[in-house]
């Protein structure tokens, strides 16, 4: 390209030379120039060293990724009562609102979350209610310092607690007597009311008993 302008111009000078109209001189006069200009910006260009496009090596990121995991306060102070049908729960917290509130009921266990209160988040769970409940018609009132769980009941009646508690069984007023710990009793007795001859003849029985020679002891009283 360079060659081809260099002719360009020799021969534009030609003509300038023999060139006599000013209008002529003048387009002349332009065109070379602009011929002229053309030829050093293609030398200057021609001129600059290539350089090296550098590919800036992958920076490993220290960035460490963010815990799914979301810590709770426990809330385990709360309050509750009930009617024949259904049981009530009161948990005091204010600045709850209502659409962070998650609340999982299933028959024997309720788990209550609640997200965002003044920063926190809070829980209250009981994995094992005292009794059975039903759980699509269980609830969550929010209200303005607390909220209020409603559980119906899958059977009437009256809870002694809230909380599972095994069902203790009660001992039996009778309990089962050893009958030899009754013969003995009752050999007791006959020796301290008795006179010498039945006093000796029970101590014989209750030695004979002891050493296994009497299978009854009140054999020959």
């Amino acid at each position: 390209m360079a060659e081809e302008v260099a002719l360009d111009l020799d021969e534009l000078r030609q003509l300038q030379n023999i060139a006599k109209r000013p209008r002529v001189l003048n387009l002349i006069n332009s065109e070379i120039s602009n011929l002229e200009k053309l030829r050093d910006s293609a030398v200057s260009s021609s001129a600059k060293p290539e350089v090296p496009v550098t590919v800036p090596a992958p920076v490993s990121s220290s960035v460490k990724p963010v815990s799914s995991a979301v810590n709770y306060v426990t809330l385990g102070t709360f309050s509750w009562d009930q009617d024949s049908e259904k049981v009530k729960m009161y948990i005091s917290l204010e600045g709850i609102d209502e659409d962070k509130v998650q609340a999982e009921f299933k028959p024997m266990s309720l788990d209550i979350k609640i997200h965002d209160v003044q920063g926190k988040n809070y829980r209250c769970a009981i994995p094992k209610l005292h009794k059975e409940i039903v759980p699509e018609k269980c609830k969550v009132l929010v209200k303005p310092k607390r909220i209020v769980i409603t559980m119906f009941k899958s059977f009437r009646g009256n809870w002694l607690d809230i909380h599972h508690k095994e069902d203790k069984i009660k001992p039996s007023l009778e309990k089962e007597k050893d009958p030899m710990a009754g013969i003995m009793g009752m050999m007791k007795n006959l020796y301290e009311d008795g006179d010498e001859e039945m006093k000796k003849t029970i101590a014989k029985a209750w030695t004979d008993a002891r050493s296994g020679k009497a299978a009854d002891p009140l054999k020959g009283l």
